[in-house]
């Protein structure tokens, strides 16, 4: 299993971006896709993420309202579209693959089976 993230870059507070994460050699055992950033000095959070089979997208309240969460599913990419980014969003986005936290509707570290290289997002105020 292969994933491949892209699309980071420098943008100014309020500014858009979108990332992409190319996936290969996935199963459907690891039916969720998603995206976590981490920022310097922090822990790894839960963006978003969204179900390979059903469509069914889910997303860290830090996030709703600002970024969207799609698939392609004939090419097996995922795009995360982020808009009105705040400096707080810089981090390194990370996508990943693997399972959903169905209680409480979120995808946790400890649920990923794979992870992709990461991509530098920076937001200036």
């Amino acid at each position: 299993v292969q994933l491949q993230a892209s699309g980071g870059g420098l943008v100014q507070a309020g500014g858009s971006l979108r990332l992409s994460c190319a996936a290969s050699g996935l199963i459907f055992d690891n039916n969720y896709i998603g995206w976590f950033r981490q920022a310097p000095g922090k822990e790894r959070e839960w963006v978003s993420c969204i179900s390979m089979i059903f469509g069914s997208t889910f997303y860290a309240d830090s996030v709703k309202g600002r970024f969207t969460i799609s698939v392609d599913n004939a090419e097996i990419m995922v795009y995360l579209q982020m808009n009105n980014l705040k400096p707080e969003d810089t981090a390194v986005y990370y996508c990943a693959a693997g399972s959903l936290d169905r209680a409480w509707g979120v995808f946790r570290v400890s649920g990923v089976d794979y992870w992709g290289k990461g991509t530098q997002v920076t937001v200036s105020s």
